[in-house]
C-alpha cells in the first residue's frame, strides 16, 4: 500500500508543481484516501510543500515570471500568521471539514471557475496584499497547506497577475508559508510526520522537478487541472462526509 501511496504523492507533486504549487492539498487528499491521521497529514504535507514549492519557484523564476513587487506584500502579511496557524491545533473532525471545503475551493480553481478575463493588469494595492496575505497565512498554517491554492485565484480574479506570474508568486508564497507554519507546528510540540519521510521527500522532488519544468517551459495546464480536480473532488467528498456524520451524531 505504501508503494501506491508514494506513487500518488509523486503524481500530486508533478501535477501541482506544473502550475507553481507545492501540492499540500493534493498530499492531504491522497493521505486522506489512505487513512493517514490528520496530525501526520499536516506535518508531512508542510514538509513536502517546502521542497516541491522550492523547485517550482526555481523553474518559474528562471523562466522569467516572478515579480518581487507582487510577492512582498503577501509575504509580509502571511509569514507571522502562518506561524500562529501552525501553532494552533483544532479538533480532528473540524479539521477534516474545513480541509474538505478548501479542497472544493481547489476543485473550482482547477476547473477555471475562479478566473476572470480582463485585458489589462491592475496594480496590486500594497495594503490589500498584506491583508490577504495575513488571512491566507493563518489558514495555511492552521490546515497545513501553503496557501497558493487560494492565492493563485485571488491574483487572477483581481487581475493582479497573469497565469504564469501567479504561479511564480504562489510558489515562493507557499515556500515561505510552509516554513513558517512548520516552525509553529514544531514549537507547539505537535510535529509528527510519516515514517520514512526521506523517501517521501525524494519521490515528491522527482515529481515536482519534472512538473515545474514542464509547466514553466513547455506544458499547457487545462488537462492537468481537470485530472487534478477529479482527485481533489473525491477526497473532499470523503472528508466532508465524515464531517457531516460528526455534526449530526
Amino acid at each position: 500500500m505504501e508503494t501506491y501511496l508514494l506513487l500518488c504523492i509523486a503524481l500530486m507533486a508533478f501535477l501541482y508543481a506544473s502550475v507553481g504549487h507545492g501540492g499540500a492539498s493534493g498530499y492531504h487528499a491522497v493521505m486522506a484516501l489512505f487513512l493517514v491521521t490528520p496530525l501526520v497529514m499536516k506535518s508531512t504535507a508542510l514538509t513536502l510543500n517546502i521542497f516541491v514549492a522550492g523547485v517550482s519557484f526555481y523553474h518559474y523564476y528562471k523562466a522569467g515570471y516572478f515579480k518581487w513587487k507582487l510577492f512582498l506584500p503577501f509575504a509580509i502579511g502571511s509569514i507571522p500568521f502562518a506561524f500562529v496557524g501552525g501553532y494552533i491545533q483544532i479538533q480532528e473532525e473540524i479539521y477534516k471539514g474545513v480541509l474538505g471545503l478548501f479542497l472544493i475551493f481547489a476543485v473550482l480553481k482547477m476547473l477555471g471557475f475562479m478566473r476572470k478575463k480582463k485585458n489589462a493588469l491592475v496594480k496590486l494595492p500594497s495594503y490589500l496584499g498584506v491583508i490577504f496575505g495575513a488571512l491566507l497565512g493563518f489558514v495555511s498554517g492552521l490546515l497545513g497547506i501553503g496557501g497558493g491554492i487560494i492565492l493563485s485565484p485571488v491574483l487572477l480574479l483581481f487581475n493582479w497577475a497573469k497565469m504564469k506570474q501567479a504561479a511564480a508568486v504562489s510558489a515562493l508564497f507557499i515556500f515561505v508559508n510552509s516554513i513558517s507554519g512548520l516552525i509553529g507546528l514544531v514549537n507547539s510540540g505537535s510535529y509528527n510526520a510519516v515514517d520514512n519521510l526521506l523517501y517521501w521527500i525524494v519521490i515528491a522532488l522527482v515529481g515536482g522537478c519534472l512538473g515545474s519544468y514542464l509547466g514553466a517551459r513547455k506544458m499547457k495546464n487545462s488537462g492537468v487541472r481537470k485530472l487534478l480536480a477529479l482527485v481533489l473532488f473525491l477526497a473532499s467528498i470523503k472528508l466532508l462526509s465524515g464531517f457531516v456524520i460528526y455534526i449530526f451524531n
